[in-house]
């Protein structure tokens, strides 16, 4: 069966799940890389954003809010329309939502490299190999400094130790990742090197469900 996107959401709004338990990490995550980026314009990028939810609160509330040049991409044209309404509501004049295939590389060509990086949602739903891809891809859409914050389940196989390992080797540093008991996957690194030039027109990952 093809997975409804919109209807996936409603998890979120469920206390004691796990998604919103992921939810409420993942912002904490985005707060804390908001607080530590340096002073002046700040890019972020979010791949396969959904309704926004883990972004667009967030940079209501926080001081650096007007700091921020921000594009969320989404294929499901429902979510897209909800993460739109959010934007508006929360007055966030340099937030765009984009429709459109988050794993082509091109969604991201005119922000990357960004001070941070959202793939959340993204790695428990595509291959080991794509997955392996995405993280060098992200030595390009990450600034030098900046921050990718990214998500994927605990259970078996638990892939998080071999994801962080991969970002190890293209040139991240682990700034914080969940553990196991937490039921969730978070995970969060620093791009220390310089980025690497982005690809255009690379097909980053395909999800293995609909």
């Amino acid at each position: 069966m093809t997975k409804d996107w919109l209807s996936w959401h409603d998890d979120y709004d469920r206390p004691g799940s796990a998604l919103a338990a992921r939810l409420a990490e993942v912002r904490e995550q985005v707060r804390a890389a908001l607080d530590r980026a340096p002073a002046g314009p700040l890019r972020v990028v979010s791949a396969c954003a959904g309704q926004g939810r883990d972004l667009i609160p967030v940079l209501a509330a926080h001081p650096r809010r007007d700091d921020v040049t921000a594009r969320l991409v989404e294929l499901d044209p429902r979510n897209v329309a909800l993460a739109e309404d959010a934007v508006r509501a929360a007055g966030l004049t340099g937030v765009q939502v984009v429709a459109g295939d988050a794993a082509v590389t091109d969604a991201y060509a005119d922000l990357a490299p960004a001070d941070l990086v959202l793939f959340c949602g993204v790695f428990g739903n595509v291959s080991d190999a794509d997955i392996r891809a995405t993280v060098a891809h992200c030595a390009a859409l990450c600034a030098s400094g900046g921050t990718v914050i990214w998500t994927r389940h605990r259970g078996e196989p638990d892939l998080v130790p071999t994801i962080c390992d991969w970002f190890a080797q293209e040139g991240f540093a682990q700034v914080a990742v969940s553990t196991p008991a937490d039921r969730v996957g978070v995970g969060v690194h620093r791009l220390v090197g310089e980025p690497r030039p982005l690809q255009r027109g690379v097909t980053m990952f395909r999800f293995l469900t609909g």
